[in-house]
């Protein structure tokens, strides 16, 4: 989080005369034992002539002991301090194992120690004991004698605060523990030593610490549950302390009955509240007056994913997004900008339908949920369908797909939204009459014109339900008692068979209307089949997919045209046709047809595919017109037209993939971002995941980003291909553009490689490829720039889609869907907040204008093992993102390099920083590639795993001399670079962070933990080093992972220690042939590869 604060904490009396003071004793100084880092601390006392003295008290406290020489009128005690908010995890701690459950006794020792804190607290006069209220509150707070510490404690400090209300009370002194019981009411202090008290009687040592508690605003409201304060705030607290064997001193807070965490800053910690007030000492007699304030400031905050951008610097990104647009539209790009965002669980990160799988129950519910809202907010009156989207190999049936469309005139495309049921909603009840499947296509056949009798019903097909039964180990569906020869074959016990089978299976599963569009309007096939009637195929698809279209003609429907996608359309209809609908013979006619039927009480209509989106519209308004009851649409959507307006949910492998409608400017893609971010959080859905160890990322499943126009005909990579030949070259120029933003899995084998990973050779082709292109510049023949590109646009197999640039919409002569003149950029991961995505927007927007201005025409550069070596660490690449940002103001746009940093603190968190005598290391995550091992047997198949064990760490050492210093880890050399600044050294460091059954070298050990060291090779002495835990430095293995940022960043934090390194002299000779040895070697510059220098080096 990286939230650093100012507390000022003041107190003043004024007198009404002169009076000496006498002497004080101060306890608003945080305790050693405090958590959270003190970056800065100040004490100021008037009058100014005054002596102070700095001790411990004997419970380690620190006091100030302060004496007034000289008579005054007034006292002020000013504390001011600076804390890091670092997140501490309140339950990161070991428990000894004799102590993990309730009932356990301090050994002799030990209780003798802790006998302060396990005296009862008295009620009155001392040895009264405990009261009568608190003893009874203690009987009847009872849990089984096998619950574990930890939850013992958690509950009994929520039960408590739960009974005790929270109340400001400005007398001295604390309230006895049967008091606070009595009136169910109390100041912090007061509840805090009743649960001293109950923790005593229970057996366990406790104490009262007073201190401060910063709580800090919220980011984001919590959409269940209370948010924290409305504004940041710091007040004198007091809480209360459990010791518990092996974790030591735990804090517990039963004012809100909450662990004590990072906001919690003891300054006193004792047996007694007398002993820990803040300020005590005496006057001469006056009066007084007394003033106080306690504020907090932040005065330094990191980049997050929950507040990427100050509100000046979001309105700079708007302003800058407007001129862009403007400057778009004066040049006459006529750009649009769509994308693909997705989504995972918030409440369920561990599942497989929210890691691996495509599909689940769960993600369903949530898909199904994020469309109604989608719906209400941009499309009241369009259309929700649910139909079969995409089909993957090895799969059994294609995935579900929820498309939202809606006509871009405004005009409704569906007007009643009760008529559309919602199959996965489990909270509603939906009631569809008995035969409202045949009642519909009645409907719709009577308002087409046509006869009843075109409305066939379809039956499951016996055949196959025989030859299901037959395949069981017993049983035989076929009465054989009266069959003197059952298994003898002839002509007439095949018919005989046949016609019991057909008998057998007499309810309709659907009903069925042939329906397509002919030249002058609807048409209906008169579909006659060889068995009289539609018998459905097997499986368990809805019935429109399994219609026996085999079976209705031997000759085969005539080959439509596909619609140019160039051609300008005409305006969209808003009435029906009136023209009645034809029967015609089946012959030759279109095998397509409207299919309804009743399946798991609700009414599906499938829709037949369509050629034009004017019968759509068309056939839509007829249904509306025609159903009675609530339904769900599903089958083929309309056809891609720029009037209708279309975006659809999909499952993917651990997310939801949402495919937004492209919007034409800045202004109305953040609109558009913002509800759709929004929308997904109410539907419990969110844009970020974390590993069990912390590691915060995104959704995995990308955040695509697609460019082109309102219609093909307008794209502005179709009227000028010298813009896609800029992007490419610049992209390969820079390669912050392709891992900055990108997910984890980065590499030549990763859903979205550069076009230079594992195939430098084909920069030779793709210059040639632009030089064609240029060549062709003034062809009328879309086509030619993917005949140009297409081959070298693919990942290392040869897939098309799996390429950063992806151009299978552009132009691709074989199909129309093919054609739609986008250009899809699939290096993008998916941003958690929508500024953030609207600043990669912002980011491609802007290149286009200024490649659109000025093309690029310049040399590919090949960047050799630099690629994967220097540019995948995070000082080079936000240097290199810089350029990028610096290039574009030099073009006159005015983009920020800022606006980049949440990015970069993102994409390369902070692991840790260490200062030794004025010499600054800093680690920072880095990107490792993942490789794709070789084919495996598995009980699925065959398959290649991906080896994640392997992780990169960046080393920056700041204010070293280059000739002195020597950075080691683990005792190996790190090859530092010299950077931009002399004064700035970096390098990488790769290590094994765990071991699977099946990675490259899978003998080769963990290395755990790294120890980076700063070797003055002048005096052959370690000055000093820091250690990175690969895990938990505890032995903590954790089962799930951490709920949120906060919980990660501690998880993260406690693996790093600002301590660490080698005594005695460092053997110099040993360093300087480790030295001579890398830097022969055959790695990228700048990296350190722990595998090899364990075991090459040793050679």
């Amino acid at each position: 989080m990286g939230i650093k604060v100012a507390l000022e904490h003041r107190t003043s009396y004024a007198f009404d005369r002169l009076v000496q003071v006498h002497p004080h004793e101060i306890r608003l100084r945080p305790a050693p034992h405090t958590r959270t880092p003190i970056e800065a601390y100040s004490l100021r006392i008037a009058p100014d002539d005054h002596f102070i003295n700095w001790q411990q008290d004997a419970f380690g406290n620190f006091l100030a002991r302060v004496v007034f020489p000289n008579r005054t009128r007034q006292l002020s005690i000013t504390v001011g301090l600076i804390a890091d908010l670092k997140s501490v995890n309140p339950f990161d701690f070991f428990i000894e194992e004799w102590a993990e459950h309730i009932g356990f006794v301090y050994p002799p020792a030990l209780a003798a120690d802790l006998e302060p804190y396990l005296k009862p607290v008295d009620e009155s006069e001392p040895g009264s004991g405990p009261g009568e209220l608190v003893r009874a509150w203690v009987a009847n707070f009872t849990m089984a004698p096998t619950t574990r510490i930890i939850d013992y404690l958690v509950t009994l400090n929520q039960a408590l605060c739960s009974d005790v209300g929270y109340a400001v009370r400005l007398e001295p002194g604390v309230q006895s523990p049967d008091t606070t019981l009595a009136v169910g009411i109390g100041s912090c202090r007061d509840t805090a030593w009743l649960l001293v008290s109950i923790l005593r009687q229970k057996g366990l040592a406790a104490r009262f610490v007073s201190g401060y508690l910063v709580q800090l605003t919220s980011d984001i409201a919590e959409i269940d549950g209370p948010s924290g304060p409305v504004a940041d705030f710091t007040d004198l607290h007091a809480w209360a302390e459990v010791y518990i064997p092996g974790a030591g001193w735990v804090g517990l807070d039963p004012t809100s009955g909450l662990f004590a965490g990072e906001g919690h800053i003891p300054l006193s910690a004792t047996p007694h509240p007398s002993t820990s007030a803040a300020i005590t000492g005496a006057t001469d007699m006056c009066e007084s007056t007394l003033d106080f304030s306690n504020t907090v400031t932040r005065v330094h905050e990191d980049p997050r994913v929950t507040l990427p951008y100050t509100a000046s610097a979001w309105e700079a990104v708007v302003a800058l997004g407007e001129e862009i647009d403007a400057r778009l539209d004066a040049a006459g790009v006529g750009l649009t900008m769509g994308g693909e965002p997705t989504f995972v669980s918030i409440d369920d990160q561990t599942s497989e339908q929210w890691t691996t799988a495509a599909d689940g129950e769960h993600k369903r519910a949530r898909a199904s949920d994020l469309a109604a809202r989608l719906k209400a907010a941009w499309a009241p009156t369009g259309l929700v369908q649910r139909s079969q989207g995409k089909w993957y190999p090895g799969e059994p049936l294609p995935r579900w797909q929820i498309g939202l469309y809606w006509r871009r005139d405004g005009q409704p495309l569906w007007s009643d939204p009760e008529l559309l049921a919602d199959p996965w909603d489990g909270e509603r009840q939906w009631s569809t009459p008995q035969r409202a499947d045949w009642a519909l296509l009645s409907a719709l056949a009577s308002d087409l014109g046509l006869p009843d009798s075109q409305v066939r019903p379809a039956y499951e097909d016996p055949l196959s339900r025989l030859v299901a039964s037959i395949r069981r180990p017993a049983g035989d569906p076929i009465d054989t008692a009266d069959d003197p020869a059952p298994y003898e074959d002839s002509a007439e016990r095949r018919t005989g068979l046949l016609d019991r089978l057909d008998e057998a299976v007499t309810q309709p599963t659907a009903y069925v209307l042939p329906l397509h569009r002919g030249e002058d309007g609807w048409e209906s096939a008169d579909w006659t089949l060889r068995r009289g009637r539609i018998v459905l195929t097997d499986g368990d698809s809805p019935a429109g997919l399994r219609l026996p279209l085999d079976a209705v003609s031997w000759q085969p429907a005539p080959q439509s045209a596909e619609a140019d996608p160039l051609s300008a359309p005409a305006e969209l209809g808003a009435q029906r046709s009136p023209a009645p609908a034809v029967v015609v013979p089946a012959e030759g006619a279109p095998v397509t047809a409207l299919v309804a039927e009743i399946r798991d009480g609700l009414l599906y209509l499938f829709l037949p595919p369509l050629e034009q989106v004017d019968d759509f519209v068309d056939l839509i308004a007829r249904v509306e017109a025609a159903v009675t009851c609530p339904l769900v649409i599903e089958g083929y959507g309309p056809p891609p037209d720029p009037r209708i307006e279309a975006m659809s949910i999909t499952p993917d492998p651990g997310v939801i993939e949402v495919n937004v409608t492209p919007t034409a400017s800045f202004a109305e893609q953040s609109r558009q971002l913002q509800v759709l971010y929004e929308e997904a959080r109410k539907a419990r859905l969110t844009t970020e995941s974390f590993d069990v160890d912390g590691t915060h990322t995104g959704t995995g499943g990308g955040n695509h980003i697609t460019l082109g126009g309102r219609t093909p005909a307008t794209s502005p990579l179709l009227r000028r291909p010298d813009l896609l030949v800029s992007l490419l070259t610049y992209w390969q120029h820079h390669p912050a553009l392709s891992y900055l933003f990108s997910g984890r899995f980065v590499g030549t084998t990763s859903q979205a490689p550069r076009v230079d990973e594992g195939r430098e050779e084909a920069l030779y082709e793709l210059e040639i490829a632009f030089a064609e292109i240029e060549r062709l510049a003034d062809s009328e023949a879309p086509w030619h720039i993917d005949r140009s590109l297409r081959h070298l646009l693919t990942d290392i197999t040869g897939n098309t889609h799996r390429a950063e640039f992806c151009i299978d919409k552009l132009y691709s002569p074989d199909s129309a869907r093919g054609r739609l003149g986008l250009l899809e950029l699939r290096g993008f991961e998916m941003p958690p907040h929508f500024q953030m995505a609207m600043v990669q927007s912002l980011l491609v927007r802007a290149l286009v204008a200024r490649f659109w201005a000025q093309p690029l025409s310049a040399p590919l550069v090949r960047h050799g093992a630099n690629l994967h070596g220097r540019y995948l660490l995070p000082h080079f690449i936000i240097h290199d993102i810089a350029q990028v940002a610096a290039d574009l103001r030099a073009h006159d746009i005015a983009f920020e390099t800022s606006w980049l940093d949440p990015f970069t603190e993102f994409r390369f968190p902070r692991i840790g920083t260490a200062v030794f005598d004025g010499i600054e290391i800093e680690l920072r995550g880095a990107i490792e590639p993942w490789r794709v091992l070789g084919e495996e047997a598995t009980s699925g198949g065959t398959a290649r795993y991906v080896d994640s064990s392997i992780e990169r760490v960046q080393v920056r050492v700041i204010g070293a001399d280059r000739s002195r210093y020597v950075v080691t880890c683990n005792g190996e050399p790190i090859p530092l670079l010299s950077t931009e600044n002399p004064d700035v050294q970096v390098a990488g460091v790769r290590y094994r962070a765990w071991q699977p059954p099946s990675a490259l070298h899978p003998s080769i050990t963990v290395d755990d933990p790294l120890r980076f060291e700063l070797i003055d090779t002048a005096n052959a002495l370690s000055r000093g080093g820091c250690t990175y835990h690969v895990s938990h430095p505890g032995g903590r293995s954790y089962d799930d992972p951490p709920v949120n940022a906060v919980a990660a960043e501690a998880r993260r934090g406690r693996r790093f220690d600002a301590t660490g390194y080698t005594t005695g002299r460092v053997d110099l000779s040993d360093l300087r042939e480790k030295q001579a040895r890398m830097s022969t070697d055959a790695v990228a510059p700048g990296i350190l590869d722990l595998r090899r220098a364990r075991t090459v080096g040793r050679r």
